[in-house]
């Protein structure tokens, strides 16, 4: 059973429920993102689980790309994944447990659809707490359907309930779905809760029924919402028989090509280089996509090529690699995510130019290991860590090195200084993404809507070719990324700066309105149209200035955003430069 099969099946099989099909979000969330990328399916559909309508109706399907970097160093062994597709379906306001259960087991089960014996199947539910029952509801809706008692684990809230995505919001218990991966037959009593080695999760049903406070208090939902995620890379590995995704048809063109272009072989290295690349390719050609650079996303990308490229030494492979396996995943994703062909042009530029600074930021580092004198034969760990943070020198070349003259490394002084940078990059991080989708504060709001009339008046002062690649709000700035060639000179910035003021001086009414993507684009209203056709969006009308496409939150009328000011104007990344700005 291939990837290509289930993905295209799981989609048929809700659209047959009545489910409308949604393209997948970018993976650099649109607008004012409250993590660095994309982690699950439910995030870009935050606004409408909080109660916003969703202009595709409430029943929603689609494959979500994720990346998540929390284990890159973990990356290399058979389960740990950078970049994954998510299925999920979604239910807002509409159906709840009992449609969601029986449909998950009809889509397992039935022979029309992945056949997998009941007897293979395994179910989690919520044991219960103080601030929730225990879910004996959906307990009982899996025995109706064939599932036997013993097969039903239940687990506390660290394994069975999901959210709120912040502080506050919706959240719920959930019930999870496990493929038995023992061998021979599940003994008798074994299930997810007391056999973990032996069941593996392959879906979640997520029933959000309550909403927390303030206080920490869980109030029930008036319109209580369903979100499930299926991982496509494990189900495929699970009901392919294989012991890891990296076994799967998903991986098979990357490691066609690593072979082809290597004169090594070492597994691990293998599977990083895949891993990295993939995920590397993904992020370069999303719509939104980043440029390689020392913050934020672009950090995280950069330190993906260049980890993929180091463990390439590895392999006898110094230069190329990156292009050769971004080749292979543009060929066999761009039919899914037509995005990777309309930016193969971008990709390939910026790996190939990531390859070239390392190789020479490579090559410094290089020169600074041999000024290093070892302590009673050990390197010092905050030199490893300076090695890598400064020089881009990987720790596992400097290991290896190390190793060749006999040195040992000192991993304990490493971590400490790798475990401070985390800290200090937490504390900017969470303050630079603190004024995401889910935060509807007052500031945060006007902000965003702001962002549409800066998109406006860019447009027409610097031209048409204008597009946002990204923002980010925080409550103390707003930041805005768009396509440009050059420097802004000090009279455009000065007349952006007067169009917006004026706009908001008008006290233009917000307005908005559901249509077809053929109906927003004939409208006039911007944003990106590719991979839509078909589907409705909301249209956000400022007045006659501004109409975008766009999902929320926005403020009634632009006279209480009050008075902007422009901060900064820099450069992003290749072709894309960055407007910092406030309102006071």
């Amino acid at each position: 059973m291939n990837s290509k099969h289930i993905r295209s099946q799981f989609i048929e099989f809700f659209k047959s429920k009545g489910h409308q099909q949604i393209s997948s979000a970018s993976l650099i969330p649109d607008n004012d993102p409250s993590v660095l990328f994309t982690t699950a399916g439910m995030h870009p559909l935050v606004p409408y689980l909080m109660g916003q309508a969703h202009p595709r109706g409430t029943r929603l399907v689609n494959a979500q790309k994720c990346i998540r970097t929390g284990d890159i160093t973990e990356v290399g062994d058979a389960t740990h994944l950078t970049f994954f597709e998510m299925l999920g379906n979604w239910s807002l306001g509409d159906y709840f447990k009992k449609e969601a259960i029986e449909w998950s087991f009809e889509f397992l089960t039935s022979s029309q659809w992945l056949g997998i014996p009941i007897a293979k199947l395994g179910v989690s539910v919520f044991a219960g707490d103080s601030d929730a029952e225990r879910d004996d509801e959906s307990a009982n809706l899996w025995r109706a359907l064939g599932i036997q008692k013993d097969r039903i684990g239940y687990l506390p809230k660290a394994n069975n309930w999901w959210g709120p995505a912040g502080k506050t919001g919706p959240c719920g218990p959930d019930t999870e779905m496990f493929f038995w991966v023992g061998e021979g037959e599940p003994p008798a009593g074994s299930n997810p809760a007391n056999d973990e080695k032996n069941w593996v999760e392959i879906w979640n049903d997520v029933f959000m029924q309550f909403n927390k406070t303030e206080s920490g208090t869980f109030e029930p939902l008036e319109k209580k919402n369903v979100d499930t995620g299926m991982g496509l890379e494990r189900t495929v590995a699970v009901l392919s028989g294989v012991k890891s995704a990296y076994d799967t048809d998903l991986f098979e063109p990357i490691f066609k090509v690593i072979h082809e272009v290597a004169s090594g072989r070492d597994l691990r290295s293998e599977r990083i280089i895949a891993d990295h690349l993939r995920a590397a390719v993904f992020i370069l050609g999303d719509d939104n996509g980043v440029a390689p650079s020392n913050t934020d996303q672009g950090y995280v990308l950069r330190r993906l090529i260049r980890r993929a490229t180091t463990f390439g030494f590895k392999l006898g492979v110094r230069e190329g690699l990156a292009l050769a396996v971004a080749d292979a995943v543009v060929k066999d994703y761009a039919p899914v995510y037509g995005e990777l062909a309309r930016n193969s042009a971008r990709i390939f530029e910026e790996l190939k130019r990531e390859e070239e600074r390392f190789l020479e930021s490579y090559d410094q580092g290089l020169k600074q290991l041999e000024k290093i004198v070892p302590q009673n034969n050990t390197i010092v760990g905050n030199d490893v860590f300076i090695l890598f943070s400064t020089y881009g020198f990987p720790p596992e070349m400097t290991e290896e090195i190390a190793s060749e003259r006999g040195l040992a490394i000192d991993w304990q002084g490493y971590q400490v200084a790798l475990e401070e940078h985390q800290r200090l990059s937490k504390v900017g991080s969470e303050k630079r993404f603190a004024g995401g989708l889910a935060d509807h504060s007052e500031i945060s709001v006007k902000y965003h809507t702001t962002t549409h009339l800066l998109h406006r008046a860019l447009k027409n002062v610097l031209g048409d070719h204008v597009q946002q690649r990204g923002s980010n709000i925080t409550p103390e700035r707003m930041r805005f990324d768009f396509c440009h060639p050059d420097k802004m000179s000090k009279e455009q910035i000065a007349e952006v700066e007067a169009i917006v003021n004026q706009a908001i001086q008008q006290a233009l009414p917000v307005q908005w309105e559901v249509m077809s993507v053929a109906e927003a684009k004939d409208s006039g209203a911007i944003g990106l149209f590719e991979d839509k056709y078909g589907e409705t969006v909301k249209v956000y009308t400022m007045g006659n200035f501004s109409k975008e496409i766009c999902g929320g939150p926005h403020v009634d009328n632009t006279s209480i955003l009050g008075a902007f000011k422009i901060l900064k104007e820099e450069s992003s990344s290749a072709g894309v430069r960055r407007i910092k700005a406030v309102l006071k």
